[in-house]
Parts: structure tokens; sequence; C-alpha cells
């Protein structure tokens, strides 16, 4: 490697690890901002804060990576050309594709690089990161209640829901506007408990934890053995003025923080499941659909017209076995139906309103059947569709890494500034088109709107045209827009108009 190159690459080294550090940072204190309900107030310690923390670091990858290079190369080369550095590599004969060799060179190992993270590193992380919040709210029950939601509170006892409008107080022990669903063992909820307040008391020494309520109801539906009794629906109903559960946690103190769940997200996968799971959704989401539609077939009484007469009838002229005698294909065209008013006007008055009453039921009940079965289909392809979006977008987190280097690298040569002034800017404003652009695209992907490659790739292939024209313009040494400086353009043209009004005076 030259001089020139080990120079360029190693200006290029600490612009870019020096930006990514600092943006880490940064998204680090936004994810702590995220789930501050989460881990403050909870009694969980720096151990576990730093775990959760370390987990879920590399999640943040795919937004801090193509800011840090889009920053780092619009700040190398921006203060090259402010130096009047390129200006001597021009002069020595050295082209802006020759100064930027060594650099192609890293970013291309770096889209590798970032692959691999993002096939192998990211899902783990992610699939950590779920696990360690589910068993936190485990240990710590303050923590599975969320505010304003229902939140599955599980014991090994009974089970319950919980709903609170409000938790305040050290670690979240007390409780405000509580409603609780309690489940028997068949996960049914007939028992439902309102109370204005409520608190949790446990202690290091036992393993239970009390809930108890103050100023509630309590309703609860009774199933007696005998049917006759049933069918009356008893229940039950008080009121009181303290109730307390115990809540046996022997089980949960012995959870590991660290125990690893099933797979269940698809950001929680790599490149190799998510084709298989690709493939096995897709072939049960059509099984689906034609299930459903041989059983609405089935519901409306429409069927397709047989042809098996009339093939058979071909292939025995064919043959030269035998032929079906023309009085039966007159007999079949006279008890066939030429349209439904045949049916009906050979049917009484009330034997015609029964019969639009029934189909008026039937139809009725085929579209809500529909309506249900849609909204079920469009959460199946939804869930279908965010696993292309998610292996698409492991291929375009890499590729657009090289993308955003050759927008940043001309640029930085055109504006000719350094230092995290304008630089800076500059990349923000770039980072986030391409970056809502690709979350819109992903949204609309995953509804179906646009195929999920689509949406995976639109943000990385609209930077790509712009890559391409920045660095024709800087090979050229020629302005942001026209033959100059876009900005310095503007300023001629004010300066004009100025000099006019002035001459007319």
């Amino acid at each position: 490697m030259k001089i020139l190159d080990r120079y360029i690459l190693s200006r290029f080294l600490y612009n870019f690890f020096s930006s990514f550090l600092i943006l880490m940072v940064i998204f680090i204190f936004q994810g702590i901002w995220l789930f501050i309900d989460d881990l403050a107030g909870k009694g969980l310690g720096l151990v576990i804060i730093g775990k959760f923390l370390f987990y879920y670091m590399p999640s943040l990858v795919d937004k801090v990576l193509p800011l840090t290079v889009l920053l780092s190369s619009i700040l190398t080369f921006g203060t090259f050309a402010e130096n009047y550095e390129f200006a001597a590599m021009k002069a020595s004969g050295i082209s802006l594709q020759r100064a930027m060799r060594s650099l192609i060179v890293f970013v291309i190992l770096l889209g590798g690089v970032t692959f691999f993270f993002a096939n192998n590193v990211i899902p783990k992380s992610e699939q950590k990161t779920f696990n360690l919040r589910r068993n936190i709210a485990k240990v710590k029950p303050a923590a599975a209640i969320t505010e304003g939601i229902f939140s599955d509170f599980e014991g090994t006892g009974e089970g319950m829901n919980i709903k609170v409008d409000k938790k305040f107080g050290e670690q979240d022990r007390f409780l405000e506007n509580v409603i609780i669903h309690k489940k028997t063992q068949q996960g049914v909820n007939n028992t439902v408990i309102k109370a204005k307040s409520g608190e949790l008391i446990s202690s290091e020494d036992s393993d239970i934890i009390q809930l108890v309520l103050k100023d509630g109801n309590y309703y609860e539906e009774l199933k007696p053995k005998a049917p006759k009794a049933r069918r009356k629906h008893p229940f039950a109903k008080s009121d009181f003025e303290t109730y307390t559960i115990n809540i046996d946690v022997s089980e949960l103190n012995n959870q590991d923080l660290e125990e690893d769940g099933n797979i269940t997200t698809n950001k929680m996968k790599n490149v190799t499941r998510l084709v298989k799971d690709i493939d096995s959704l897709g072939k049960d989401n059509l099984k689906k659909v034609e299930a459903f539609s041989k059983n609405i077939t089935g519901r409306m009484g429409a069927f397709p017209i047989s042809k098996e007469k009339d093939s058979i009838r071909g292939i025995r002229i064919k043959q030269n076995l035998t032929k079906v005698p023309e009085q039966e294909i007159e007999e079949n065209e006279k008890d066939s139906i030429s349209s439904v008013g045949d049916v009906l006007d050979k049917l009484q008055e009330w034997q015609r309103q029964q019969v639009f009453n029934n189909a008026n039921t039937s139809v009725a009940g085929i579209l809500t059947t529909v309506q249900a079965k849609k909204e079920e289909l469009q959460k199946r392809f939804k869930f279908y569709n965010s696993h292309i979006l998610s292996l698409h977008q492991k291929y375009a987190l890499a590729f657009s890494c090289i993308i955003l280097f050759f927008v940043g690298a001309p640029l930085g040569a055109i504006i000719r500034k350094g230092g995290l002034g304008l630089p800076m800017v500059i990349a923000i404003v770039l980072f986030l088109t391409y970056y809502f652009i690709g979350v819109f695209a992903g949204n609309y992907a995953k509804e179906g709107n646009i195929h999920p490659a689509i949406g995976a790739w639109m943000s990385t292939f609209i930077m790509l045209p712009l890559s391409i024209l920045l660095t024709k313009r800087a090979t050229a040494d020629r302005g942001l827009m026209g033959d100059g400086n876009f900005i310095q353009r503007i300023t001629e043209f004010f300066k004009f108009k100025k000099k006019n009004k002035a001459v007319k005076a």
C-alpha cells in the first residue's frame, strides 16, 4: 500500500470510528429513553441493566452504521477539499477514483462484515433482549404490569390478567384503578375484580407476593354441575374494602435471566431460517385460502358445471365405441335451469318470500365469515411479508453501506467543508431521507401494497442514482448543481438583482 493510500485510509478510519462511537452513544441513550419504564425503579441492579444495554446495542447497527459511513466519508473528503489536499492530488495527476481506491476496498469488506453481523449477531441479540425483558418481568412482578393495557400475570397457581391506570411509588408498588380477570385451570376468565387502588407487598425472605386491593367489587360466574342450573347462569357478587391475593413465586425466583426461549419473530432469524419459514408460511397460507374458498363455495351451493358427461361423450366418439343418444342430450337440456326466474315463477308468493329471507340470511352469514377470515388472512400474510422483508433487509443493509459511501465521498469533495458543522447537517438530512423512505416502504410492504423485496431495497435504490450523479460531478470538478456551487449561484443571483436596482435608481 502506498503512502497516499495509507494516509487517506487512516484519516477515514479515524473519522469512521469516532463517528460510530458518538452515534452509538446517542442511539443508546435513545434506547434507554424508550425502555426507561421497564428498567428504572425495578430494583434490577446495574449488572442486569448493563446486560440489557449490551444485548440491545447490536440491534442499533442497522441505523448507526449507514449514518456512520455517510458522515465519515463526507468529513474525510470535505476536509481534503477544504485544505486543498485534493487540489494537490489533482495537480499530481491523481483522480478522485484513484484517491478512493483504498477506501472502496475497505467499504466492500465492511459490507461483507455488515451482512455477517446482520445475519448472525443481530438476530441473537434480538432474541437475548426479548428473553431478558420477559424473564425480568417474571422475576419482578411490577415490571410485568404495563399501564393502560391488560398484562398476563402468570404464577405457579392461578393465572390472571391485570390492568392498571397508573403505577407509582417505590418500585411501582402502588397501583391505581385495578381490573383483574382471574383464569381457571382451563384458561377461562370467569372472575372479574375491580378496585380503586392496590399495593404489591413482598419480602426478600418470602416466596409469597401479596396483592392487596382496596375499595372494590368482586364478580364471579358460577358453574354448577346440574345442566338445568347452568342455564340460569348463576353468579356471585360482593363489595369489599380490602381484598388480598397471595401469589406464590417460589419457582419464578429461580428464573434464569439468561434462559433462551423459542424463536418467535422474524427479527430473531437468520437467512437460512427465514428462507425455510418463508417457504412453509407461503404453502400454509395457500392451503388456508384454498380450504376457505372450498368452504364458502359449499355454503353458497355454487359448484362449477360438471363436464364429465361431455368429456366421456367426446372420448367415446373418438374411440368409435358408442354414441350418446340425441334424446338423452335433449332431456338433459330440458332439466337444466336457464335463470333464477324460472325457479321463482314456479313457487308461490310465501315460498318466494321464504327463499329470499333464507338467501338474505345465508349471504349475511357468509359475509360475516368472509370478513372475519379476511382479518385472519391479512395477519397471516403480514407475518409472511415481514419475513420476506427481513430477508432482503439483511442484504440491503450491507449494500447500503457501499452506496452511501459513494454518496458521501463525492459530496464532501463538492461542498469542500470539514468539521462537524455543515457535513453533519447534510449527513443527517440525507440519512433521514434514506431512513424514512425505508420505514414507509417497509410498512407498505408488510401490508401487501408493494412487494416486500421492493420495500427492503427502495431506499437503497433511490440513493444509487444519486451516488452515480455525485461521483460524476466530483470527478469532473463540477459543483453540486450546474457548473458551479449551488449556494454560490444563489448568492450571485441576488447580487445581480441588487446591482440592477442600483443602476435603475
